[in-house]
């Protein structure tokens, strides 16, 4: 084995993840990587702050896969307090700990002006800075019976984005910035005017050209305001320090490690500092004449340039890319390249509407075709696809590519090779090409073998395009057809039988279909068919268009035998009901387990057994669960107000209502609910496709969770709402996916496609942006009023019967073929090593079976 490598990294931000997840994907085995973070949290997206307050726990956790590698400690909550360089040793409160290679991923903390009283006000920089602020905010508003009033000082990103959720959380924002506008050392004064207008229409107070000369304060020490340089005061409850960030370049100093003639560790283009065995990377590290910065992009460039330089490679950093694309206030805000034309002979094309705080420039030069940056406001759709075309001549007059004139979209075919796709991740164009041509195909594929789009999405549209673009130089038709039989999606399909009220599938294969159907079609049109009808499934020659799994109203297991669920709502259930689930697995010998959705599952039916079984649950109260059909699977709860004293509203009451209303709706995919009763989340209701959380005034409403394969937290979609708005926005949400989403597409990637994303869905459902309110609201009230429970309309109707047979010509004789082992005091399907040593029925324990046998 190669000798053991020692690495250690100091920081615990999004800089060190990087790097330790690009050394992992070296799999040098040599490596053990050690990694002190300061912060008492695993490492998170520090970029993504403000989410956090608008609900004070949004999960920004990066991916945590990489803590749990066998090469990797992470020890949190641990800061290093000196280098020795020459011993290479580091030394923390827990004591001594030497290193091969050292890397300073240490970042940088919020400048607070030398003013006076400034300990009294907050600064906007990590989660115990945001839970703080959010703390006082909410102490505020309930001491004072009145929103708290918020003054940031500093009109740049992390201001802009610190004022923009204190007002989502119900603050009176304003912003003190010592520029003439907003942004002023990214944004021209045209642009900062731009945003500007929008965000003082949003409500937020702007006092321009000011700077705060001291942080007032009360007799008591409560915080009254800040007092500006021309005598004036703006009153507030909170102040809030946002004017920059200082590198956290303490321990480089101490150790003698060179800085910047501004801070930050000095480095070369191979990120070593001038001391041996030391790097610096992110927001602690400078390079060149621009010092540092406290941008991603940079971050992870030089990440992965030290990650390939410890892992034998000769990889350059290749300077400072500050180019960017942000959400500040619910603006979009982009810059790349010379956006502010200062290059010789640089033309700027300008388009600018102030009513609109619409902003959008490109920068060319002089011969009016090379492309040397852009700034946009208001819109930024061009940013993504003329970032890549920097320093190249632009194929088509500058403002043909300003999305007020055209679509602002360059066309895949015509981007070279060498651009660079993602900025974020360092993607070239060529690279996201070469991987289509190698076989991925699908976009989320391709964004998993690339990682271009991975991290702040800018790029996805253009990642899709070129996807589209590949696949069609390569004669494949990118088409949108749901199979060979239908040449429309699931989502036209499902519109046209809508609008045209066809109540068949024969009539639906007549007007947009071809041939017999196949096994993609045929579930979905009777998936459409059950979700508009609400009829009974197998009734009226829809029995042959299902699934396996639909046909016998039950999940096949993999010998061949069926699992029984019925429905538990909100996993609240009598001790009655309790015991006739225990008497129906004694009866017919079934294993039970408890699933994650609180539900309990009983496996191993025969096929005819299944309306015996189903009869007695029945007529206990108990119906069918669906667990087999693409539809409302669970309503997961907590115990809430009900028993718990942390509970602020009946958590298990709403689920029990939103599972009544919403089982038997037939979808493009399963989907769960989750209703947690306190912020303690314990019913994890965002990893669920809807997720309602509790707070005083009401419930929080997220969409778009998952896990599975590609897990997705629910994102906020709207806050504090009563009972009867939360209903009609599940209503909305549900309907809109159902009649919108696309085969098999869960509720997660389905809002990643939309045009606008979350932010459509939210214009639909909360301000009926479409007009659709109306109708969405009475698809659902049809369905409720119209739900009967599938197995108890089964069992009133003998023919519906006739389906459950193992054979035709002997309905009552079991499949021989089944056999079973005891394991753990229960019943399991035999493993084929098993099944050779069966005699009967049954075989004995599996610790009975000699290791020779198996």
């Amino acid at each position: 084995m190669a000798d053991i490598r020692r690495i250690i990294v100091v920081g615990g931000g999004p800089a060190a993840h990087r790097l330790v997840a690009t050394l992992l994907r070296a799999e040098d085995a040599s490596l053990r990587i050690t990694v002190f973070a300061e912060e008492a949290h695993v490492p998170y997206d520090r970029v993504a702050l403000s989410r956090r307050i608008d609900d004070g726990e949004t999960d920004l956790t990066l991916d945590a896969a990489v803590w749990s590698h066998p090469q990797v400690t992470l020890r949190i909550g641990e800061a290093v307090e000196a280098i020795d360089p020459s011993s290479r040793t580091v030394t923390t409160a827990q004591g001594v700990t030497g290193y091969d290679e050292l890397v300073l991923a240490t970042g940088s903390s919020a400048t607070v002006p030398p003013i006076e009283h400034a300990d009294a006000a907050h600064v906007f920089r990590t989660l115990d800075d945001v839970a703080a602020l959010v703390a006082e905010i909410d102490a505020v508003a309930a001491r004072e019976r009145r929103p708290a009033n918020v003054v940031v000082v500093g009109g740049g990103l992390l201001g802009l984005e610190a004022a923009g959720g204190a007002a989502r959380r119900g603050a009176r924002a304003a912003i003190v910035h010592s520029g003439r506008w907003l942004m002023s050392a990214q944004l021209d004064e045209g642009a900062g005017q731009a945003l500007g207008r929008i965000i003082r229409a949003s409500d937020i107070a702007l006092h321009l050209g000011q700077r705060p000369t001291r942080v007032l304060r009360g007799p008591s020490g409560r915080v009254l305001g800040v007092e500006l340089a021309d005598g004036t005061a703006v009153g507030a409850d909170i102040v809030v320090f946002s004017i920059g960030i200082t590198a956290r370049d303490e321990l480089a100093r101490t150790a003698g490690v060179a800085l910047g003639e501004r801070g930050g560790v000095r480095i070369d283009d191979t990120c070593a500092s001038d001391t041996p065995g030391i790097w610096a990377i992110g927001e602690v590290a400078a390079f060149g004449d621009a010092g540092t910065v406290g941008l991603v992009a940079p971050a992870n460039a030089m990440a992965d340039v030290v990650a390939d330089r410890l892992t034998g490679g000769d990889a350059r950093f290749g300077g400072i890319d500050d180019a960017t694309k942000l959400k500040l206030a619910g603006v979009d805000v982009a810059s790349f390249g010379d956006a502010h034309a200062r290059a010789d002979g640089a033309l700027a094309v300008v388009y600018a509407d102030p009513a609109r705080g619409l902003y959008q420039k490109l920068v060319v030069a002089n011969d009016g075709k090379t492309l040397l940056g852009g700034m946009f406001v208001g819109d930024a759709a061009p940013y993504a696809s003329l970032r890549p075309l920097l320093g190249r001549e632009l194929g088509a007059e500058p403002s043909a590519f300003l999305s007020s004139v055209q679509s602002g979209e360059a066309v895949g075919a015509e981007l070279p090779d060498d651009a660079q796709l993602c900025s974020c991740n360092n993607v070239s164009v060529g690279e996201v090409r070469h991987a289509v041509q190698d076989g991925c195909t699908d976009l989320g594929e391709l964004k998993s073998c690339t990682r271009a789009g991975t991290q702040c999405g800018s790029c996805v549209p253009l990642v899709k395009k070129l996807l589209e673009t590949e696949l069609e130089a390569a004669g494949v038709e990118v088409s949108r057809a749901l199979c060979e039989h239908f040449e429309l999606s699931r989502s036209e399909l499902f519109e046209s039988v809508r609008v045209l009220g066809l109540t068949s599938a024969d009539a639906i294969y007549a007007r947009f279909g071809s041939g017999l159907g196949c096994d993609i079609c045929k579930p979905v049109v009777a998936s459409v068919l059950a979700t508009q009808t609400n009829a009974y499934i197998l009734d009226a020659g829809q029995g042959p268009l299902q699934d396996t799994n639909d046909r016998a109203l039950a999940n096949m297991q993999r010998d061949g035998t069926y699992s029984v669920v019925p429905r538990i709502p909100g996993g609240e259930i009598t001790p009655q009901k309790l015991k006739v689930i225990a008497e129906v697995a004694e009866q017919f010998g079934l294993y039970t387990k408890i699933t994650g959705g609180q539900r309990i599952d009983l496996f191993g039916a025969r096929l005819e057994q299944l309306p015996d079984i189903w009869r007695i649950l029945v007529d206990a109260g108990l119906e069918s669960g669906q667990a087999y059909g693409k539809s409302l699977r669970t309503v997961k709860s907590c115990v809430g107000s009900t028993w718990c004293r942390y509970g602020v509203q009946d958590s298990v009451g709403m689920a029990i209502f939103l599972e009544e209303r919403y089982r038997g709706l037939r979808s493009p995919h399963k989907f769960k609910l989750g209703v947690s009763g306190c912020a303690r989340e314990c019913a994890e209701a965002r990893g669920k496709d809807i997720g309602v959380i509790a707070t005083e005034s009401g419930w929080n409403l997220y969409v778009g969770g998952n896990g599975g394969y590609q897990p997705a937290h629910a994102q906020l979609l709207a806050g504090d709402l009563d009972d009867e708005a939360l209903v009609r926005y599940i209503d909305r949400y549900i309907m809109y996916y159902v009649r919108t989403a696309e085969r098999l597409q869960r509720t997660a990637r389905w809002q990643e496609d939309l045009p606008g994303g979350l932010a459509h869905v939210r214009e639909v459902v909360c301000e009926d942006s479409l007009g659709l309110a109306a109708e969405l609201e009475e698809a659902m009230a049809r369905h409720v009023g119209t739900y009967r429970d599938e197995w108890a309309a089964t069992l009133a109707d003998p023919e519906r019967l006739r389906r459950f047979r193992s054979f035709v010509n002997a309905p009552t004789t079991p499949d021989p073929g089944i056999r079973k082992v005891e394991e753990r005091g229960q019943e399991r399907p035999a493993f084929a090593h098993e099944r050779v040593l069966l005699t009967g029925p049954r075989i004995p324990l599996r610790d009975e079976v000699s290791a020779g046998a198996r």
